[in-house]
Formats: structure tokens, sequence, C-alpha cells
């Protein structure tokens, strides 16, 4: 689609033209959105919704709270998805509508109405993004995919420089997620020596945001002219993005010993200090089988801080424990990965020229301010296409 602003060009192509090229596109899409409902199996889905609803009405479907809640959310779940398509479909005859009423009164002699043209010119370009995002959520089938999303981040070795990379990472994923309209909550921070952060822990709220986000889960490398370096020499740096999704209670229990715990309090710091209760609530676990340490230090109270970090811990206890499909906490091996060349998944290249390039997709963007800025999607997308099942 080119940009609707283009195609009014009051000496240029005849609006009537455009009309016609436009419903000639949205014809296309149309199509597109009917094999989308076949991807989607749309048929099956209010099949699953209708099984599900007769189970409600059953005399002891409230007898199990546990149970119930689960249903009730799978079948919000499939009629978020079943709306969402017919609600796009809907759109689609709206806007074939709008174009075709628009050319008939041309036709008839009437001038083009140059609002109402860039109106439903629009409308096809709104409607094209909607089905290309519905259709990446296609992609989105793992178990955890619909679930909030942890990112922890990490600098490397290179000292200051590393540690501000750290603080452009976590900045860039917060534009994102902000973009997206998802709600981020800081959980843990630690300033860095001079600038940047020793690390940072933040959780992304919304529907999907481990889905698109778990393709973040890596290293990250910067390639710049510092601008901690006197002589102005080009530096590459490298930090960690841990991604991880948020369990809830039925996702599975993970049982913590005391024995197995080291908790230690300390001074909350960084991030501005708006975000940060001085005092000594700050609480920082190391897991001492597998060496995992989290922290939190935004809540009000030590208690508070405890409770989320552990939290955090059974997150991260359990995604180890599904990944690597053991049966029992105690199997969990503490890995500790480098992060350095070559285990990079993405390159961020400021100097000689501009650059992000995904090591694993090979898809790559020149524009790093607006990468920088969250503009990531096309990074996602081709990571969730490549991994398609």
């Amino acid at each position: 689609m080119h940009d609707s602003s283009s195609r009014l060009q009051t000496g240029g192509t005849p609006l009537i033209i455009e009309l016609e090229e436009a419903k000639r596109e949205l014809a296309e899409i149309g199509k597109q959105v009917h094999d989308l409902g076949t991807a989607l199996r749309i048929d099956e889905l209010r099949e699953q919704v209708a099984a599900l609803e007769a189970q409600t009405s059953a005399e002891n479907f409230w007898s199990d709270a546990a149970q119930s809640s689960k249903t009730l959310k799978q079948i919000k779940i499939l009629k978020d998805k079943i709306e969402g398509w017919e609600h796009l479909r809907k759109r689609v005859d709206d806007c074939v509508d709008l174009i075709e009423m628009t050319i008939e009164e041309s036709e008839d002699g009437s001038t083009t109405d140059p609002e109402l043209t860039a109106e439903a010119l629009q409308e096809v370009k709104d409607i094209e993004e909607e089905e290309n995002r519905q259709r990446i959520e296609v992609l989105l089938s793992g178990e955890y995919d619909r679930n909030n999303a942890i990112l922890s981040f990490h600098p490397g070795a290179g000292g200051t420089e590393a540690q501000d990379w750290a603080l452009m990472l976590y900045r860039m994923y917060c534009r994102w997620s902000e973009k997206h309209g998802y709600r981020v909550k800081l959980l843990d921070w630690l300033d860095g020596e001079e600038a940047g952060i020793k690390s940072a822990t933040i959780l992304v709220e919304g529907t999907n945001a481990y889905g698109y986000l778990k393709s973040e889960n890596g290293v990250h490398r910067l390639v710049r002219v510092s601008p901690f370096d006197a002589s102005g020499r080009r530096q590459t740096s490298f930090a960690s993005v841990e991604v991880m999704p948020e369990f809830s209670d039925d996702d599975g229990k993970i049982e913590l010993r005391d024995e197995d715990l080291e908790i230690t309090a300390h001074r909350s710091s960084g991030a501005g200090g708006q975000h940060i209760n001085k005092t000594d609530s700050a609480i920082r676990i190391v897991h001492i089988p597998t060496g995992i340490v989290v922290g939190c230090q935004t809540e009000r109270s030590q208690l508070q801080n405890k409770e989320t970090a552990l939290k955090m811990l059974k997150n991260k206890l359990m995604e180890i424990k599904m990944r690597e499909k053991l049966e029992k906490i105690e199997d969990i091996k503490g890995t500790k990965s480098n992060i350095e060349w070559g285990s990079q998944i993405r390159s961020y290249v400021f100097m000689p020229y501009t650059l992000a390039k995904d090591t694993r997709t090979g898809y790559e963007n020149g524009n790093i301010s607006a990468v920088m800025d969250g503009d990531l999607d096309g990074f996602i997308n081709a990571y969730l296409k490549q991994n398609a099942n």
C-alpha cells in the first residue's frame, strides 16, 4: 500500500482512478481475510466455544473453582479470536461499500469528495495492517504465548559502555511495549557505576506479550563510537535480554525449600528515584542449587518485595523446567552463557554505517534510530514466521 496522502494530488491522477485501484487492492485483501479465517479454523473455534459453554451449564461446573476459571478463560480467548476475525471481515465489506458509493457519486457527475476519498484509502491501509497483525497472531500457538512477559537486562564485559548499552535496550523494549498498548512494570533495578545499569527486570503485561517478546531472548551486540571514550574510538559492546513468561498458579507449582534460599535485604537505588523506595526494603534472593539470582525493590515494603522476588524465582525455575522437560525442580542445573562475540542474536551498528541486523533470520533495518525507539515488529515477525510449526 502507498501512503494515502500521496494519492490525493489535485493536479495529478484523478481520484476516481485512485479509488478503483484501492477497490482492487481491497478485493485482494478480502481474499486474504478469507484465507485467514481458514487458517484460524473459525468454524472449529465456534464448535469449541459451544462445547465449553455447554460445560458451564453442568450442575457441578462451579464445584471446582480452578477448573471453572480455566474453562471461562478459554472461552474468552476463543471468542476474542472469532470476534476479531468477524470484525475484520465486516470492515472489508463496509469499506467496499464506501468505495463503491464514492465511485458511483463521481460517475453521476458529482465531484469526488477528497475527504471521503482520503477516509476510504486510509481505511484500506488500516485493514491491511490489521489483517497482517491477525495473521502473525496465528503463529502464536505456544502454550504460554498469551502470558505476560518478564524481561531481564544484563550487560556483558566492558564496564560503563556495556552498562549503557543494557540501559539502551531497556528503553527500547519499554518503548515497543508502550506502542503496542502493553503495561510495563519495573521489578528490579541496579545502577551502573558511571552510567547505564548493572541489571534491570521489567514485567510486560498484556495478551501475547510473551508470544511476541520470546524472539528477543539472547545476546545483543552494539557497534558505535563510545561517548565514554575521549579518543573517539569505535567499540563493540554486548548485553543480554532474558525473556520468560509469567506463569500463573494454574500452570504448575514450584515448591521452594528454605534451606535452598539465600535472602538478603539492601538499600534500593536507581531509575531516577521516582520508582524506587529509598529504604533497606530491596530484596535479593539466590537459589543455591542453581545459582539463579533474582531481586525486587519497587514494591512499598520489604515483605512485598520478597513476595515478588519469590514469584520471579519460581517463574525462572518453571521456565527452565518446561524448556528442559524436567520432572523435578531438583533436576535443574545452573547454566551460565557468556555475553560475548559469537553468541549474539542481533547486531546494532551505529558507525561507520547504521544497520540493525538479526543473525537468525537475516532481517535488517537501516533506520537505527527508529529501531532504538521501539520499531521491532519486523524483527519479531520474521522470527515468528521462521519458527512457525
